[in-house]
């Protein structure tokens, strides 16, 4: 019995041992998916380095930079200090199927030499059709919450992520915002000066 009830410990720590590692290998492997997506979707994006290239596809400028302090206040997401940038978004791609190739949101950074393209943002609105938060990447959507008003109505009560393909974060890649992005001493080619927002209640 003795000998029978070493046996199976170890059997069980053989197995547990395969077990970990074939779980190691599927998430290494997962994590290589996922960087090969990531690059893919930054070169097909590239072309949205000229924000007039992003218009033309119709990816629409709030023309705000939001920015946030990282101050907590009640009744709105938690986001860490940074920014979120000038959104650019494509109002027809809203509520469609979510496509991993095609974010609503493109992200500008307005500096002294026009606008930079830093990041992007993929947009689902809360429907009855939506019972859980999405997933893309590997990475949970935030929310839901309320639209980022002033540039966005209140009533948008959505889940979002965003990805800085194009600029480093040191909060992370899908953080929602960005210490790096400023909003300040800037020249926006259409206004005079950027605007920032503070949040409102979500």
């Amino acid at each position: 019995m003795t000998g029978t009830a070493r046996l199976g410990r170890c059997g069980v720590v053989v197995l547990t041992g395969l077990l970990g590692a074939w779980l190691g290998a599927s998430t290494a492997r997962a994590e290589d998916a996922n960087k090969a997506d990531l690059e893919a979707l930054k070169k097909s994006l590239a072309k949205y380095e000229d924000y007039q290239a992003a218009i033309r596809d119709l990816y629409l400028s709030t023309e705000g930079c939001v920015y946030y302090s990282g101050e907590k206040i009640p009744g709105t997401m938690d986001y860490p200090k940074g920014a979120m940038g000038i959104h650019f978004v494509n109002v027809p791609s809203v509520g469609k199927k979510l496509d991993p190739m095609k974010p609503n949101v493109l992200i500008y950074e307005p500096t002294k030499e026009g606008l930079k393209l830093v990041g992007v943002e993929w947009l689902v609105p809360l429907t009855p059709d939506v019972k859980e938060a999405p997933t893309l990447f590997g990475q949970k959507f935030m929310g839901p919450m309320e639209g980022h008003y002033p540039l966005i109505p209140k009533e948008f009560v959505h889940y979002d992520l965003h990805a800085w393909l194009f600029s480093d974060n040191p909060n992370g890649m899908f953080s929602p915002t960005n210490p790096k992005v400023k909003c300040n001493k800037a020249e926006f080619p259409m206004l005079e000066k950027p605007t920032k927002m503070m949040p409102g209640p979500m």
